[in-house]
């Protein structure tokens, strides 16, 4: 085989939403799409923990190659895996949520307290950006609905779902979501 590109990502996979949240293994599936070339990890826990994620690559056909069960391995055997690895995610959580619950018993105090507030305020920061950033792309279709006719921000909201546009975090619109979209605006 030959290497065309290497794509390395420390997002997590978990969830219905695994793509959206992983950038770069969004770039390498369409990469490896337009070279028509398949997607090779090292372990199939390391592209997803999550057996519809990986059922729902299987039926689209999206070609990928799991080094350590080899380039022929069978479909049924990768959904046993992918099970597997979903079962491990679950473990690893409840271990986490066991040890931090232990941890705060015994009093600890969790978390990194020495940068705390300027965590906080550089966390605060990009979320005003990309909210900032969401309303620049979103104005100018609420603009146009205003100038149609439609005013109230109920109305708005119902005109925006029924477009199909989800709000920054992907759900549906409500009065009070536009609200927000039109305070950045002023």
């Amino acid at each position: 085989m030959t290497i065309l590109e290497e794509h390395v990502e420390v997002e997590t996979g978990k969830g219905a939403n695994a793509l959206e949240r992983r950038p770069v293994l969004a770039k390498a599936l369409a990469a490896a799409r337009k070279a028509k070339a398949s997607v090779v990890v090292a372990k199939l826990c390391r592209l997803s923990r999550d057996v519809a994620f990986i059922s729902s690559l299987m039926a689209r056909r999206v070609p990928f190659i799991v080094a350590e069960l080899g380039a022929d391995a069978d479909p049924f055997m990768l959904h046993v895996y992918a099970a597997l690895a979903e079962k491990e995610r679950n473990l690893i959580s409840e271990r986490t949520k066991a040890a931090l619950s232990a941890k705060r018993a015994q009093g600890a105090k969790l978390g990194n307290r020495t940068n705390l507030p300027q965590a906080q305020a550089k966390s605060a920061a990009a979320n005003r950006a990309g909210a900032d950033a969401f309303a620049e792309k979103v104005l100018p279709v609420i603009r146009a609905m205003q100038a149609s006719g439609i005013k109230t921000t109920r109305a708005l909201a119902e005109a925006l779902n029924m477009k199909g546009i989800a709000t920054a975090r992907g759900g549906e619109w409500h009065a009070s979501t536009v609200a927000n979209v039109l305070a950045r605006s002023n």
